[in-house]
């Protein structure tokens, strides 16, 4: 069956970060830490936060990784493959929340170590989109589309989750290996196909 276009977005590149609780936050920066807020990220109510930890595998570590706020009910860490295999780990590809049985790490702030069982994922590529916005696109929250970006070197996004929810702000996430695949930075747009 042929694929339709749905229209447009917008294509934002995620780095590596990490998610907090804020147990965890208190561990690695002090009883009673709140996070610093540095800039407001895309989506609603998030934020990039002063804070930055290093993060470690079974090989190596990665230095100055920075912290997104607000706190969040369980500690997650997102890296791309490059980071993975850099650190000697195999993270699952996993859904933003979703890190039941995922890649063990340990985080290091100037307070303290946190050592998690599981919570290291790569972050499955996905739309963010209000329930407006699915309606004006015919997508519905949970379906699997492609997302083309051309450029130099076009490239199609397969498996690419959409997620609805009126908190949301209308964007594709990737990572950065997926941006670099593709040559793509800030700004980039895409069409969606289902």
């Amino acid at each position: 069956m042929p694929l339709t276009n749905h229209g447009t977005i917008p294509v934002a590149v995620s780095a590596r970060h990490v998610h907090l609780s804020q147990e965890h936050l208190e561990i690695l920066f002090g009883a009673g830490h709140e996070l610093t807020k540095r800039a407001d990220l895309s989506q609603p109510g998030q934020f990039a936060a002063e804070e930055t930890v290093t993060i470690a595998g079974k090989k190596s570590e990665i230095a100055r990784v920075r912290v997104l706020g607000p706190c969040r009910p369980a500690t997650q860490v997102e890296v791309s493959w490059t980071d993975a295999m850099k650190l000697g780990v195999r993270p699952p590809l996993r859904e933003s929340g979703d890190i039941k049985g995922s890649e063990a790490v340990t985080i290091t702030g100037p307070a303290g170590t946190v050592e998690l069982e599981e919570g290291l994922i790569i972050a499955q590529a996905h739309v963010h989109m209000t329930t407006a916005d699915a309606k004006e696109y015919n997508v519905e929250n949970g379906q699997i589309v492609t997302v083309e970006v051309g450029g130099d070197r076009p490239v199609a996004f397969r498996n690419v989750v959409i997620r609805v929810s009126d908190s949301y702000a209308l964007e594709m996430h990737i990572d950065t290996d997926e941006a670099n695949a593709g040559f793509i930075s800030q700004g980039a747009k895409g069409d969606i196909w289902a």
